[in-house]
């Protein structure tokens, strides 16, 4: 099946589906399309993405799968602003299970973040049992009391968060959120670590608008690595890795101010 399909009568040959090409496989000359390029492709979209005249079809990003977008109408530098900077991690939450659909609707958002060269490759395992959640936490706890008693370099810190764990029995390893989202890939996969940050913050960015609220479970996935019994917990297929945790829940308490941040750093090349 030929990959690229071209509507003569509608192309105008403006080149922007060769400008915007990731692998450089379009161009507007006699010799195209190249033998390889059905290999090279990485199914993006983006030269489908970008035709003003819809002349062109990508049988791995078809026509008739795109939703149309109007980039003239940007979001106000204002409230754009605003948006990204009141984002916040959510550590405390309300005794609520998160409404299914809702979680459905930030995966969907989820999966349209950045991969490197299209990869995705990204599953994901949703954790609500409350027991479940509980054992998660005592086996992180576990692994970090062995990493202290150990002399590892973060010693301090993760006996800190024991001692808090065992002397109170305060969570916090996954804040008592009634929710975890873990981001799973293959371990032989090279790009599961990005596209699962790359998701991730999509979906801590749209919480909000969903009612929700966000935190990196980022202890949990540090120990997934590492410990045994934490990954049988979980219940990793086989040749599956944990590379990232997201806790969701709704929020107990309100912000109505936004933390300062240190200058950024820039150096001018």
């Amino acid at each position: 099946m030929e990959l690229l399909r071209v509507d003569t009568q509608l192309c105008v040959k403006c080149g922007h589906c060769a400008a915007v090409c990731p692998r450089g496989l379009i161009r507007l000359d006699p010799e195209w399309p190249a033998s390889n390029s059905e290999d090279l492709c990485i199914a993006c979209g983006q030269c489908v993405a970008v035709c003003p005249t819809t002349a062109l079809d990508n049988m791995r990003a078809p026509l008739a799968e795109q939703v149309p977008y109007d980039s003239r109408i940007p979001l106000a530098q204002h409230i754009a602003a605003k948006f990204l900077r009141s984002r916040r991690s959510i550590r405390c939450y309300k005794n609520q299970p998160v409404n299914r659909e809702k979680l459905l609707q930030l995966m969907d958002i989820a999966r349209f973040a950045p991969t490197g060269s299209n990869s995705q490759g990204i599953s994901y395992r949703v954790i609500e049992n409350p027991e479940t959640l509980c054992k998660l936490t005592e086996q992180t706890v576990i692994w970090l009391e062995q990493q202290a008693a150990g002399g590892h370099g973060a010693a301090k810190s993760y006996a800190h968060y024991a001692s808090i764990y065992r002397t109170t029995g305060r969570d916090v390893i996954l804040r008592s959120a009634p929710c975890l989202v873990l981001g799973m890939a293959l371990k032989s996969f090279p790009r599961g670590q990005e596209n699962t940050h790359f998701s991730f913050a999509y979906a801590e960015l749209y919480a909000p608008s969903l009612g929700l609220g966000a935190c990196w479970a980022g202890l949990l996935t540090h120990a997934a690595k590492h410990a045994a019994p934490l990954r049988e917990a979980l219940g990793l297929p086989q040749g599956m890795v944990v590379e990232g945790g997201l806790m969701l829940g709704y929020p107990k308490v309100r912000y109505v101010g936004v933390p300062p941040r240190n200058p950024a750093r820039l150096a001018w090349l």
